[in-house]
């Protein structure tokens, strides 16, 4: 294909060269093409056409082809369709399927873990032996803003075991929400928006030279095209890094199986460390060691209770206080809402409004565990919301501030673990919480 590319190109060169020489000729004597010379050009042109049409094809199918390529080489397809076919298989068998790697898979699989194994006979820890691993860290675990780091807690088509802890915990979004950062100080100082003044207006052009208020009469601002001053008022605020941390025991015999290791991970620890930051960004007291959540921040909007409206059944007053609020996060706030944050007691009761005729008004069987929006937003079923209340706003303008990654650490230097054949598998992470702009976030009261 690439010899035929080049067969036509240079065709197309010639024909074009022929008919350039003739026309410059003409040119150089100042003349109109004669008839030879005019049936020459368009002869030769038709056929640089021609040329060009069927080398424009020739580029074509090579492209197509090289794409044909690269996406089977991308997928696997030229090489690796009994590997691909293999791992699929194989993650089948392990009943999980995910697209990321999940904290616990990063730690079986990481270095320190493969040497703690290492240190065993046979891979398993005897009764007497000494039990201490190198910290495993895991990037972005609260920002999360990897798919492909151990940080990615919400994976797509992760299934995980069918019984296990997990099924005592709730599914967390909120932290999708929010803003993430880091930092490397164990204090963080930010600018908080407590109001502001849009005086932005059409504005005139100067009709005089002359500063405000000088001459007799004084000069205007209006004649002086003075524009108008908008402004907004901060407050600083600082927020200290704390520290989310937990442990669980665990046999020596069950720290030598890499996928009991991985479940008790997965299901447990990684799960129970995302619970609780996401009770600190939302309920958190701002007391000992606790965030500064956002029920506790000052100046956020609130938004009354509805009554429900005559004809309407019971609890659609609940769906209008939201709408409300949301309005309130576009007009007061000047902010655009981006999610719901509510319990499951409370979603659960909108989710069963219907009229006479069953007809549900919000959620309803096709949209089970608060998957359809909620007058356009995304729907947050979190026990971190008190029941009888909602947070509607815009998240965005809510920042998890990472400082140090989080690690895990196994020991048996805890108690008297090393003669009981245990060990201690420790979770911690470090993070701070800031709210930019309180009246971005309206709680809503849905009692």
């Amino acid at each position: 294909m690439t010899d035929k590319i080049a067969r036509l190109t240079e065709e197309l060169k010639a024909h074009l060269q022929n008919a350039n020489t003739i026309a410059a000729t003409a040119d150089d004597e100042g003349r109109d093409f004669t008839d030879d010379e005019r049936a020459a050009v368009t002869e030769s042109m038709r056929k640089a056409q021609d040329v060009k049409k069927s080398l424009d094809a020739a580029k074509a199918d090579t492209n197509v082809r090289a794409a044909i390529k690269d996406l089977g080489d991308a997928v696997g397809l030229v090489d690796g369709q009994a590997e691909a076919k293999g791992r699929r298989e194989q993650a089948d068998r392990d009943g999980y399927q995910s697209r990321a790697a999940s904290i616990g898979e990063t730690f079986i699989t990481s270095e320190q873990y493969k040497d703690l194994l290492r240190s065993a006979p046979n891979g398993q820890f005897a009764k007497d032996m000494r039990v201490q691993s190198r910290p495993v860290g895991y990037k972005d675990l609260v920002t999360g803003l990897s798919p492909t780091s151990g940080g990615a807690f919400r994976t797509e088509d992760y299934r995980g075991v069918l019984v296990g802890p997990e099924q005592f915990f709730r599914p967390l979004t909120l932290r999708q929400l929010v803003t993430g950062g880091t930092t490397t100080s164990d204090q963080i100082e930010y600018a908080r928006i407590t109001g502001w003044n849009n005086a932005a207006a059409p504005v005139a052009e100067a009709t005089s030279s002359a500063p405000v208020g000088s001459g007799e009469p004084a000069v205007t601002p209006a004649q002086a095209g003075v524009k108008p001053e908008s402004g907004f008022s901060t407050v600083r605020v600082t927020t200290p890094v704390r520290t989310i941390a937990h442990w669980i025991p665990v046999t020596k015999r069950a720290l030598s199986d890499a996928a009991q290791v991985r479940t008790l991970i997965d299901s447990f620890l990684e799960t129970g460390l995302e619970e609780e930051l996401e009770d600190q960004m939302i309920a958190g007291d701002g007391t000992g060691e606790n965030f500064e959540g956002l029920s506790t921040v000052s100046g956020t909007q609130t938004q009354a209770a509805v009554a429900d409206p005559a004809g309407k059944p019971a609890g659609f007053g609940k769906l209008l206080a939201v709408r409300r609020a949301k309005t309130k996060v576009r007009t007061v706030g000047r902010s655009v809402a981006n999610g719901v944050v509510i319990h499951p007691n409370d979603l659960e009761t909108l989710d069963e409004i219907s009229d006479m005729q069953g007809r549900f008004y919000f959620g309803g069987p096709s949209g089970a565990n608060g998957t359809s929006p909620l007058w356009g937003l995304p729907v947050i079923e979190s026990e971190a919301a008190k029941a009888g209340t909602a947070w509607v706003g815009d998240f965005r303008k809510a920042i998890l501030w990472d400082r140090q990654q989080a690690s895990l650490t196994v020991t048996d230097s805890h108690a008297d673990f090393f003669v009981r054949n245990l060990v201690a598998i420790l979770a911690e992470l470090r993070a701070a919480f800031g709210v930019i702009q309180p009246s971005a976030f309206c709680k809503v009261s849905l009692a």
